[in-house]
């Protein structure tokens, strides 16, 4: 039975793909990049897996290939969306909870970015440095969102209560109205 099985697992190891799926981890550290190509709103290699945790927990940085310039003004004030997950068993743009961010009065702008029900809602939280590791948080409390940035936590409505059900991660999207200026890379590590 034992010869079995290893001849099985040699066979799988040798006759699978060696193609990464998802985004690939940078290597240089336990990051992974995600790219933003110019004229798009979704990092390459999209893919929204499965998320069944009751918080998410990560690291960000920023560099410099995160400023830009809108072609229209207003839409500078525009939030682009970090990380975060679905919720309620619904679609994101129903229910959902993550993190924003935009370039704004020389500095990265930090925000919470729910769905609630439908109904867009967001609120500043701080700025962020470029090229620093910023720590985040976004835990599940009852009918809450509890939004954790440079340790002060910020209490967002939620639509359900208990688990986030059928839900996927929501990986970084630049805009709004606009798609990227320029390629802009991200970097995140799940803690």
């Amino acid at each position: 039975m034992k010869i079995i099985f290893f001849a099985a697992l040699v066979i799988l190891v040798t006759f699978s793909s060696c193609d990464w799926v998802g985004n690939t981890p940078s290597f240089g550290d336990d990051f992974i990049t995600y790219t933003i190509k110019a004229g798009d709103h979704e990092v390459d290699k999209n893919s929204n897996a499965p998320f069944a945790a009751t918080s998410l927990r990560f690291q960000a940085v920023f560099d410099s290939s995160c400023v830009y310039k809108t072609l229209v003004a207003e839409n500078q004030n525009d939030i682009n969306k970090l990380y975060g997950f679905s919720d309620c068993s619904s679609l994101h743009q129903t229910n959902s909870a993550r993190f924003g961010w935009n370039w704004r009065e020389g500095a990265i702008r930090i925000y919470a970015y729910i769905y609630v029900n439908g109904v867009r809602q967001e609120k500043e939280l701080g700025t962020a440095e470029l090229n620093e590791t910023n720590s985040f948080k976004i835990a599940l409390e009852d009918n809450a969102y509890i939004f954790t940035y440079h340790g002060v936590e910020t209490k967002m409505p939620r639509h359900c209560t208990g688990g986030v059900g059928i839900a996927y991660k929501l990986l970084p999207y630049f805009g709004g109205d606009e798609v990227a200026p320029h390629e802009m890379k991200i970097k995140i590590r799940n803690l």
